[in-house]
Order: C-alpha cells, then sequence, then structure tokens
C-alpha cells in the first residue's frame, strides 16, 4: 500500500488525502442548497465531470481535448449556476500534463480565460456566496496561473533528464564496443601472424627432423623464439590496455554537465600521477557517480571538480552550488550512490569525505584514492 501512494505521488504530485479532500469539497458544497433538485442536479454534474476527468486521463489523441473541453463547459456551468469556482484546478493540473507544446498553451489559455470570465461574471452579478469565497476564489485562480506552467516544466525537465541518461548509457556502450573491437584488432594483429608462423615452422621442423636434424634444430629454436616473442607482444599489450582513465571520464562529465547547461570548472592536473590502473578506475566510477547526481538531484548552476595530489593520496572533489545533500536526501527516496561509492573506495583502501552544508554552499564529494606506494631510490639500493 506504502509503495502504491508514493507511486500515486510521483505520477500526480499530490498526496492521496489532498485528492480525496478535492474529490469530496464539490459535494459538500452542493449539500448547502435547501432544495433538492438542485442539489441532485449539482451531484449529478459532479460525478459527470469527475467521469470525464477519468476519461480524459486514460485515453489519447483527439479524444483527450474533447474530454477537456467537456471539462471546460462544467467548469464554467458549475461555476455561474452554483458559484463554485474550483474546478479550474483539476483543469490546471490536467493541462500541465499535456506534452504536446501547441496543445498545452492552447487549452491553458481557454481554461484560465474562462475561469476570469466565469468569476468576474459572478462578481458583475453580485453573487453574495461567490463574494464571501473571496479570499479562496482568488487563491483558486492564482493556482489555475501557475500549476500548470510549474507542472509542464516539470515534465519537460524529468523528459531531459530521461533523454540525458539514456544518452550517456549509449556512450557509455559505444564506448565499451570501441574498446572490444580496439582489443580484437591488437589481438588478431599481434597472435595471429605468430601462431601462423609457429604453425608452418611446427609442420617444417616434423618433416626435417628425420632427413636433416641440424636444419630442424634450426628451425625449433626459431620456433621459441616466435613463440617467446608472442608471448611477450601479448604481455605488452595487456599491460597496455586502459580501463577508464581520469581523462576520459573528465571529458564525458564536461558534455553531460553542459548538455544539463550546468557550468564545468576543472582545476588541478587530471593526469595522476603513481596511481595504478585498478584505483583510477575506481576513481574514474566515483567521479561519474558524483557528477550524475549533480546533474539529477542539485538543482545546481555550476559544478568544480578539484584535483589535488598528496604524499600518499589523489584526491579529487566533486563540488557544485545547488541545494546541498540534506534535501536531496529528503526529495529522492532511492538515495544518491553514496554507499555505493563507498564500497567501491573501500575495496582500494580509499574513503568518501562529505562536509557538512555549515562549511560550504551546495554539496561537496571528496574522494580519497591511495597513491602506490614507492620506496625511496636510496633505500632501494642499500
Amino acid at each position: 500500500m506504502q509503495k502504491w501512494m508514493q507511486n500515486f505521488y510521483k505520477k500526480t504530485g499530490l498526496n492521496l488525502y489532498v485528492w480525496l479532500a478535492f474529490f469530496i469539497l464539490p459535494f459538500y458544497f452542493i449539500s448547502q442548497y435547501s432544495k433538492l433538485w438542485t442539489m441532485v442536479t449539482g451531484i449529478i454534474i459532479i460525478l459527470v465531470f469527475f467521469v470525464c476527468y477519468l476519461l480524459a486521463f486514460i485515453t489519447k489523441g483527439w479524444q483527450v481535448y474533447m474530454w477537456i473541453g467537456m471539462l471546460i463547459a462544467i467548469s464554467i456551468t458549475m461555476t455561474i449556476a452554483y458559484d463554485y469556482a474550483y474546478f479550474s484546478l483539476f483543469l490546471a493540473f490536467f493541462i500541465g500534463n499535456i506534452k504536446n507544446k501547441a496543445g498545452f498553451f492552447t487549452l491553458y489559455s481557454v481554461n484560465l480565460g474562462a475561469s476570469f470570465v466565469t468569476i468576474n461574471y459572478g462578481f458583475i452579478n453580485q453573487s453574495s456566496l461567490l463574494v464571501s469565497q473571496l479570499p479562496f476564489v482568488f487563491i483558486s485562480l492564482m493556482a489555475s496561473i501557475l500549476l500548470p506552467i510549474s507542472t509542464y516544466n516539470k515534465n519537460k525537465t524529468e523528459h531531459l533528464e530521461g533523454q540525458l541518461e539514456n544518452a550517456n548509457k549509449r556512450l557509455d556502450d559505444l564506448v565499451k564496443m570501441e574498446e572490444r573491437q580496439r582489443i580484437a584488432r591488437d589481438l588478431h594483429d599481434t597472435l595471429g601472424q605468430k601462431l601462423s608462423l609457429i604453425g608452418l615452422k611446427t609442420d617444417l621442423a616434423r618433416r626435417l627432423l628425420r632427413n636433416n636434424p641440424d636444419q630442424a634444430e634450426i628451425e625449433l629454436n626459431d620456433l621459441r623464439q616466435t613463440a617467446s616473442t608472442a608471448l611477450k607482444e601479448v604481455r605488452e599489450m595487456v599491460t597496455t590496455m586502459r580501463g577508464t582513465q581520469l581523462v576520459d571520464e573528465l571529458f564525458r562529465a564536461e558534455q553531460i554537465l553542459k548538455a544539463a547547461s550546468i557550468e564545468f570548472v576543472l582545476e588541478g592536473n587530471p593526469k595522476l600521477q603513481d596511481t595504478s590502473q585498478l584505483n583510477e578506475n575506481v576513481l574514474g566510477m566515483c567521479l561519474k557517480e558524483a557528477v550524475t547526481n549533480v546533474v539529477k538531484h542539485s538543482q545546481a548552476t555550476t559544478c568544480t571538480i578539484i584535483i589535488k595530489e598528496t604524499l600518499a593520496d589523489n584526491v579529487v572533489t566533486v563540488q557544485d552550488n545547488g541545494v546541498g545533500i540534506e534535501r536531496t536526501r529528503k526529495q529522492d527516496r532511492r538515495g544518491t550512490g553514496i554507499l555505493g561509492m563507498k564500497e567501491r573506495l573501500e575495496f582500494v583502501n580509499g574513503c568518501l569525505d562529505i562536509p557538512s552544508a555549515t562549511d560550504i554552499p551546495g554539496t561537496a564529494i571528496i574522494i580519497h584514492v591511495p597513491k602506490l606506494v614507492r620506496k625511496p631510490i636510496k633505500e632501494a639500493e642499500s
């Protein structure tokens, strides 16, 4: 039940109990009338409104605009006949979820214009009930102006974030595919020719073994030399195979931040010294997770990445000027990947620090990765 309510809140932006209050309110309003036929007519109109509202949610295409047109007509009827001007709130929320730009602005203008006209009509006719609700009517009117814009921008931002995440995944897949192709080419060029030569020399040595043992021995020595050369080249190739280097990850981070309209600032030298490939891989993965958090959760305008070296560690700081990590944790129930970064760093004896919000604005994530332990020259010679 709790999970269902969380999904309901995520899709609608409002708590379930708030929606229940909105549904009950018009029935309570109609119950204040003394005449039975007035109450029955009002209840029927309200039920028709909610049925059309539901149909507008579950249908697609031109039918959505048909149901919204009926909803606007019912809202106008309720405002004029019953002085109930709050159906515009339901319309404002629904219109904000329309993805088509032209459709959104058209319905937004129609709903807002209808609300202004009907409310002013009630005031001109000096409707005592509408005048007594003036503060609430004004709030409803302001919500009809602001709510659709807010909902539309929120949905657009989420859509862009989803596109950005998909583009990032595709970029990673392309990088992996290119790396696989490069490894395949290197293996073919390194081992293919050598293995073919080994096969030919093996056949030749076998034929010469009985008739010309001296030449067979020469061929076997060449065979051994060829195998040694192939083994050396394979070792060199494996040594030079690169995982995720910090320079490459910084390039991808810059592209992602620019796509999210966040200014990228780099301080320090990205070419690390005395660091194993494993440690640099872990550092690159943590940097990627930290930058993803900045894009998805921080609402920042600037992201600064600072790279420093100490005697024992390489230190990378990812700092933004956003809302802060405490607010981010409250808004995002799924977490921000901090635990995953800590687990990766613990594997290489690294650590992660997050200064409190009182020390610096926004959020700063400080990543420590140890360097390779190197003995001084004098000690090694002794």
